[in-house]
């Protein structure tokens, strides 16, 4: 990279996006480019990244209809930035791709390990069942999930204590 490049910058997220999100445009609009299969791929990412950076429950929803997409790599990150944004409305969907088994591999991975980053034990039974699954990826992820959650409950109750 030249000292004219532009260069990749840090998300509020602390990671570096493979693309930078739209930095103007709207929430139908992200979601339109989104789910559009014509649209390149680069252009999906942008969309993804900036309902990632919206933050709202609607933001999130969109997301999850990104998950009907062709494109396991697009599904794949979809799982992963809701595991940033942390937020529990995308819980069903993400189960919904940690027990869909036609799914693709790194797809159920990074569902179950947006789980765990979403903080909610509700899961905990689901991340359970499938710690056994015939896919090493996607057992050891929902391994990791759950020793999350499990983590970040020790933390929370050290916190609490005097």
């Amino acid at each position: 990279m030249d000292g004219d490049s532009p260069r990749p910058q840090v998300s509020q997220y602390g990671s570096v996006d493979p693309a930078p999100p739209e930095q103007s445009g709207e929430l139908q609009s992200w979601t339109g480019t989104l789910c559009d299969e014509q649209q390149p791929m680069f252009q999906r990412m942008r969309a993804v990244f900036a309902l990632r950076n919206h933050s709202s429950d609607e933001a999130c929803l969109a997301l999850c209809k990104g998950f009907n997409s062709e494109s396991a790599l697009l599904r794949h990150e979809i799982a992963y930035v809701l595991g940033q944004m942390q937020n529990p409305v995308a819980l069903p969907t993400l189960i919904q791709r940690l027990e869909d088994e036609h799914e693709h591999v790194m797809v159920r991975h990074e569902a179950a390990e947006a789980m765990g980053a979403i903080g909610d034990r509700s899961v905990i039974p689901v991340l359970q069942r499938f710690t056994s699954d015939s896919l090493p990826e996607v057992a050891e992820s929902c391994v990791v999930a759950l020793d999350l959650l499990a983590w970040v409950q020790r933390a929370e109750f050290a916190e609490t204590e005097w």
